[in-house]
């Protein structure tokens, strides 16, 4: 990837504009994870969260990739403190009789375990907690985690609410610098909170991009469009929301999409071609 592939954050972080995503991957995470390294992708996507996650798996891929030559320092590794109840209460990452203080703590530490390194790239909260005054408690908890450089930066994930995001927003002392949402109809396409990122230099991540959307990549707008410049209807779509500042995630066990996903940049939709891929949105 080249620097034209980067998104820089409010707090000066590089985000590659595409990002792998390990959630599902089970024992086949550092497999896949070393693969996407090698093909080109820069950024992975984890959590501390053994329901749905191999953090340690990623830590094993990672590790391969450093033996290989590439420099830690080149990779972009986000991870998420996720609470109790997005836990598997037989698997967990923390204790969970203690503060949600502690146990953003203890997440932080099982996940540099995990991903053999010193700190992260961005410590995402999975998702709000039950009420506004315990997000802000894990919140405080992961500012921490920033100020003692054990984080580049703070983000929040699953957030749908704009009010409960403008809200962390106004009262954190350390801004969310990330939010990342499930991209699909029923929200809307997160349009104003998209917007409320805009003037508050939040980068939106998408996941669930291709799932979410069979009918915008069925429809003869994008397909044109894919017949045009050769290229999938994935391609097309993950491409426009490059063109408009959104980093998708990218989940594929495909090694032929895992190509096709970092090929996007080689070539650019025009702003008429842009704005006819929003008309379906």
């Amino acid at each position: 990837m080249n620097h034209n592939d980067f998104l820089t954050s409010a707090y000066g972080v590089r985000i590659p504009r595409i990002i792998y995503g390990t959630a599902w991957k089970k024992d086949s995470t550092a497999t896949l994870v070393e693969q996407a390294v090698g093909l080109g992708f820069r950024g992975i996507d984890t959590a501390c969260q053994p329901k749905h996650y191999n953090e340690a798996g990623v830590g094993d891929g990672m590790a391969a990739c450093l033996r290989r030559g590439i420099d830690r320092s080149e990779l972009y590794l986000q991870s998420k403190f996720t609470s109790l109840n997005g836990q598997d209460p037989m698997r967990l990452p923390y204790d969970p009789k203690a503060s949600l203080d502690e146990q953003v703590a203890q997440s932080f530490q099982t996940s540099l375990k995990n991903l053999q390194t010193t700190y992260l790239d961005c410590l995402v909260l999975h998702s709000p907690l039950a009420n506004q005054q315990q997000t802000l408690e894990v919140w405080g908890a992961m500012e921490r985690i920033f100020h003692g450089g054990g984080a580049k930066q703070l983000g929040i994930s699953n957030c749908y609410d704009l009010q409960q995001l403008a809200l962390l927003y106004r009262d954190a002392t350390i801004k969310p610098a990330v939010i990342q949402n499930r991209f699909y109809a029923q929200t809307q396409y997160d349009r104003s909170i998209r917007d409320f990122c805009k003037q508050h230099r939040i980068i939106y991540q998408s996941f669930w991009t291709l799932t979410g959307n069979p009918q915008v990549l069925a429809h003869t707008t994008v397909q044109t469009l894919a017949a045009k410049y050769r290229r999938s209807a994935a391609q097309v779509f993950f491409r426009y929301l490059s063109q408009i500042d959104i980093i998708p995630l990218t989940g594929t066990t495909s090694e032929s999409h895992m190509r096709e996903d970092l090929a996007i940049f080689d070539f650019e939709l025009t702003a008429d071609e842009c704005n006819a891929v929003e008309t379906l949105l």
